[in-house]
């Protein structure tokens, strides 16, 4: 039923879902690792709110692009019949993996308005903090939100269908 409840049922209700995560992620995301990475200072904060809708469009073009993989070991991972919380988990914790190795690169090309080698060469030691970041902002505040909001919207359609019917 959580599956039923939680989850999107069709491509409207995704690009409701993904724009809910993707949105609340970045705004999150973005500036925590931005902060670690300079410092903490209102300087810091604002330059990263300028390059968010950049990021923004970036994430959800790698979303679009790593949804089937992640799904794909989502399922090598887990057993049609594990519960919802763990096959959530499981499936947060593929796409984060996915996403932070791109991000880790491609978020540091972006932030710092240039291409070059430097977030390869560092990228070791960068990607376990970008991915332990992003990790718990899915799996506490960006999914568990997206999913009550899903409950609500098709709790409302349940009561919109039974009116209808009477």
């Amino acid at each position: 039923m959580e599956f039923f409840m939680k989850l999107p049922r069709n491509k409207k209700e995704f690009a409701l879902f993904l724009g809910i995560v993707s949105v609340l992620s970045v705004n999150i995301i973005a500036p925590l690792i931005s902060c670690f990475e300079m410092g903490f200072t209102v300087h810091t904060w604002g330059a990263t709110l300028r390059i968010i809708p950049f990021l923004w469009l970036c994430v959800i073009i790698l979303v679009l692009f790593t949804h089937k993989p992640a799904q794909w070991l989502t399922a090598k991972l887990v057993s049609k019949q594990d519960s919802f919380h763990p096959q959530i988990i499981i499936n947060i914790l593929c796409t984060v993996f996915l996403m932070s190795i791109f991000l880790t690169v491609i978020g540091t090309w972006i932030g710092t308005r240039q291409f070059s080698l430097v977030p390869t060469q560092t990228f070791f030691y960068k990607w376990p903090r970008n991915f332990t970041i992003s990790f718990f902002v899915e799996c506490c505040i960006a999914q568990p939100i997206a999913h009550q909001i899903m409950k609500k919207v098709h709790t409302l359609q349940g009561n919109n269908s039974s009116v209808v019917e009477e």
